[in-house]
């Protein structure tokens, strides 16, 4: 009789569902979607429930995450017990020769950003939805890869979003003597099947989509206008320089915008003129108020 402990993770939204033993052997998968989940009939039958948005499997669990549409508490026996059925039936987890051998060929490519002791490198497939910054090694539980990372004795920090892995360095060395030393690493370790997140130990500020849109309503309207025009008009450049920009408060008293600075955003020299000149500038033009005023918390 297969048994399933289910295990709540750092993420709200991501449940993890445990057997007694081990169901892959070093390696883990992530699908998206049921195409992409053909290495994996479970997982193809678990996307036939509506609430289910990602499916994980590796070592011993299946951690799934939801849409805001349900609750766990509501569900989490249901699956656990649909989970169980499965494999009783003699149902197959991961189609082990479909899984190994398909080792799926990526291209990484490096990219300059305005900050020079920073490089994007750019993944050809996407690696998360959750911006995340590394400082040091000790900070790195969630994502093997950047731990991998960290051991090189150049690397400072790590800063990984979407489709790329912003690299920030120490000084001891010029980029045009470890660009294709750490390009090459990245590109090997996840066409070997390394973990570059792992999304369960990921930890999340809000809850889920709903109580993130309750803090939102809560806010005065400034802040929501300010907010709206980071995610519309700034992110997206910065995410282009391998950085992120992050909302942190907003002072009506003296008008001051704060923000959080991630990726080869923090410390890059230029940050204080695009601070001041960029986004200061925007937002008075778009607020009609020339008293605002920026400062990055980690400037």
């Amino acid at each position: 009789m297969t048994k399933i402990t289910i295990k709540e993770t750092q993420n709200p939204t991501i449940l993890k569902f445990e057997f007694e033993d081990f169901i892959t052997q070093n390696q883990s998968f992530e699908f998206k979607n049921i195409d992409e989940a053909q290495a994996s009939p479970l997982a193809q039958q678990l996307f036939y429930l509506p609430f289910v948005k990602t499916v994980y499997i590796s070592g011993n669990f299946i951690a799934i995450e939801r849409y805001s549409i349900v609750e766990w508490d509501d569900v989490k026996d249901a699956v656990a017990e649909q989970i169980e059925a499965f494999v009783e039936k003699g149902g197959v987890i991961i189609k082990v020769d479909e899984a190994t051998t398909k080792k799926q060929p990526i291209t990484v490519y490096g990219e300059t950003t305005p900050n020079p002791a920073a490089l994007k490198f750019v993944v050809s497939r996407m690696l998360t939805r959750n911006a995340v910054e590394y400082k040091n090694i000790d900070q790195t539980a969630s994502s093997p890869l950047a731990k991998e990372l960290f051991k090189f004795p150049y690397v400072k920090e790590v800063f990984i979003d979407e489709n790329y892995i912003s690299v920030t360095k120490y000084d001891i060395n010029n980029w045009d003597e470890i660009t294709l030393e750490v390009r090459s690493f990245i590109k090997q370790f996840i066409e070997n099947g390394g973990t570059v997140l792992d999304e369960t130990l990921i930890e999340v500020a809000t809850k889920n989509d709903i109580t993130k849109d309750e803090a939102f309503d809560k806010l005065d309207v400034t802040s929501q206008q300010i907010i709206n025009i980071l995610e519309e008009y700034v992110k997206p450049a910065v995410a282009a320089d391998g950085g992120n920009i992050a909302f942190d408060s907003y002072n009506e008293e003296d008008k001051t915008v704060k923000v959080i600075l991630q990726g080869a955003c923090s410390g890059c020299p230029s940050s204080t003129f695009t601070l001041k000149s960029g986004i200061e500038n925007m937002l008075k033009s778009m607020l009609n108020d020339e008293g605002i005023k920026v400062e990055a918390l980690n400037a």
